[in-house]
């Protein structure tokens, strides 16, 4: 259903509230260099302080610009599997493609716990979800043995994996099967991921460099192997400096360093320290990306 290069949007910021024009046309933008799918309202896009409305307001917004040119992966998850049901209802009344629903963070679910946060969710609302396994933010791990059973309900289509296993999409695809769609959450390693069974990549870089992402990942499908690695060699110190402190700090310092948005981030995140500002500019500038 989905792949290749997607990016997990950044929301643009002025004044602490929604730059709503910088965000729509930042989502052209990114489908204009060949952004495949697009993620509002995900990690990246600062979605745990959003307040409800803010969050259903710029699944509008992403949908107004991108429904009809690539699909449109909501962020709809939380910790209280209430409010991921509602937030999931209002993608599918909005008109998203499927919903990205993440782990639930902070309590610490058992396995099976996480079955029922998820099929609660599933029996709630008629639309496509896509897991998001992400021990590193949420604290839990969801086995392959739990995705195993959720992927026998028919709207559990794939998960965007956010371990950094590369044994993982291997392990996923001979428990599930190929037509589980994997999506890595993980730019460092998406083209190795790729080379496990995996689908596409769920992107933070390609906030900054929508171009260079995409077509890493078409000259995989291609078979191109030698323009592939070559992509993710000039990838990487971008995929780095991206991390350098909690994102999507980062990526919004380098999307104002192209004239996309300021990089006002909201607490308790803050402004990158200098040293992390010219790490940015300094990768972005050996990938091209700036003059």
């Amino acid at each position: 259903m989905f792949e290749g290069s997607l990016v997990a949007l950044i929301t643009p910021f002025r004044n602490r509230d929604v730059d709503e024009d910088a965000y729509q046309s930042f989502v052209e933008w990114n489908i204009t260099e060949g952004t495949e799918g697009v993620i509002p309202c995900g990690t990246t896009g600062e979605s745990a302080t959003l307040s409800h409305a803010e969050h259903m307001r710029v699944v509008e917004l992403c949908l107004e610009v991108a429904k009809g040119k690539v699909p449109v992966i909501a962020g709809t998850g939380s910790n209280s599997t209430a409010e991921a049901i509602e937030l999931t209802r209002h993608a599918k009344n909005a008109g998203a493609d499927a919903a990205l629903v993440v782990t639930p963070y902070y309590n610490k679910p058992t396995q099976e716990g996480l079955f029922q946060h998820f099929k609660a969710i599933h029996d709630a609302v008629d639309l496509p979800i896509v897991l998001y396994n992400i021990p590193g933010r949420s604290v839990v791990d969801m086995s392959i043995e739990t995705m195993s059973r959720l992927a026998k309900l028919p709207k559990i289509v794939g998960v965007k994996d956010a371990t950094s296993d590369l044994a993982r999409p291997i392990k996923t695809a001979m428990a599930i099967g190929p037509e589980f769609c994997q999506l890595s959450g993980e730019d460092a390693t998406a083209l190795p991921f790729l080379a496990g069974g995996g689908h596409g990549c769920i992107s933070v870089t390609a906030n900054v460099a929508p171009k260079l992402c995409a077509e890493m990942h078409k000259a995989w499908r291609d078979g191109d192997i030698k323009t592939a690695q070559a992509r993710q060699d000039t990838l990487i110190p971008v995929h780095v400096a991206l991390f350098c402190e909690s994102s999507p700090g980062p990526a919004k310092y380098g999307a104002s360093l192209l004239g996309k948005c300021t990089a006002e981030v909201r607490l308790p995140l803050w402004e990158i320290a200098d040293k992390s500002k010219e790490h940015v500019r300094s990768a972005m500038t050996t990938a091209g990306l700036l003059n």
